[in-house]
């Protein structure tokens, strides 16, 4: 560890899962390497039930915040408001940090220079090592290769406050990252990835959890608002199927349109056109996956409704946040 590192307040946002007791816990046998000044745990849940696991904190200096359930994005800031520290860095309730990532983030905070506003951490998502992993398992991993995921995401506390902190028009745990960063790169700040590394386990999920994330479009056309149409490279994020999605949806609809003008022929060809597109985005997830018969049906059904989900939010998004503006900074 750099003698001089810097020091630093943790921030975790939860709704109250078990996991956060892991979170806590690996979080407390790697602190005293290099301890935080205060760990600031923000209870978002709407209606509390029951205590939150804080005895697995140990000896951390903790602080409990509660914001009634108003989001993550709120959570965050609510939380950060409240550190003293140089730096305030940004963990998920569903990680646990290796046990040497204190030594790791002394060298990355000691290592950032003054134009330098975030440094990243590494996250590893465990995969099954007897089996292909599935959908949601690979989408999880995905996550390793993210740019400036809040799961462990270290901030000056400076460069917070500079660009008004994260955005709580972003109500869900999506993209409000993405928006922290490129507002603090517009700023004039340098983002950075460092060296420590934090673990992400694929947490239990039904066999529609990828039908309910496509609420996260409606976020995707609020960064379209607010960034612009390239903002995807921009935050080096990946462009989805929307487009495809997009005409798949088109055929569905064009379907019973020219079956009732009685254009019979060009019903069928369009009927087949959006099975074959469907039939397409069905195979793409279910080859590199199990292919259990539980893990096929899933994404049979899956990918049938996706597709005028994530078209339906993305208009809604659009719609919804048609005047939306981009916080602004403060010097």
């Amino acid at each position: 560890m750099t003698a001089d590192a810097p020091a630093y307040s943790v921030v975790i946002p939860t709704i109250g899962r078990p996991c956060l007791a892991d979170c806590l816990r690996a979080l407390a046998e790697a602190a005293p390497h290099h301890p935080p000044e205060a760990v600031v745990v923000v209870d978002d849940r709407p209606d509390p039930a029951g205590p939150l696991p804080l005895e697995a904190a140990g000896d951390l200096p903790l602080k409990t915040l509660s914001t009634g359930g108003r989001g993550p994005a709120a959570a965050r800031n609510e939380g950060w408001r409240t550190v003293r520290s140089p730096w305030t860095v940004f963990l998920d309730d569903d990680v646990q940090v290796l046990p040497d990532w204190s030594l790791r983030l002394a060298d990355d905070l000691a290592a950032a220079d003054p134009a330098t506003g975030g440094v990243q951490g590494r996250l590893r998502v465990p995969l099954p090592e007897d089996r292909r992993p599935t959908d949601w398992e690979r989408g999880t991993a995905g996550l390793e290769q993210a740019a400036w995921a809040t799961a462990d995401m270290a901030y000056r506390t400076e460069a917070l406050a500079n660009v008004q902190g994260f955005d709580e028009r972003f109500a869900r745990a999506f993209r409000e990252d993405a928006d922290l960063a490129l507002r603090v790169r517009d700023a004039g700040w340098m983002l950075r990835r460092g060296q420590r590394t934090t673990r992400h386990p694929v947490r239990g999920a039904d066999r529609w959890v990828s039908v309910r994330a496509q609420r996260g479009n409606a976020d995707d056309a609020l960064m379209t608002r607010l960034h612009g149409p390239h903002w995807w490279a921009h935050a080096r994020a990946p462009r989805g199927r929307l487009p495809r999605h997009a005409l798949v949806t088109s055929l569905a609809l064009a379907t019973p349109a020219l079956a009732l003008a009685g254009r019979r022929r060009a019903a069928r060809a369009t009927a087949g056109l959006w099975a074959l597109g469907t039939a397409e985005f069905a195979l793409a997830r279910i080859k590199p996956g199990p292919r259990t018969s539980h893990e096929i049906t899933t994404m049979i059904a899956t990918s049938v409704v996706i597709p005028p989900l994530a078209v339906r939010h993305w208009v809604g998004g659009l719609i919804r946040h048609r005047r939306a503006t981009p916080l602004r900074s403060t010097p």
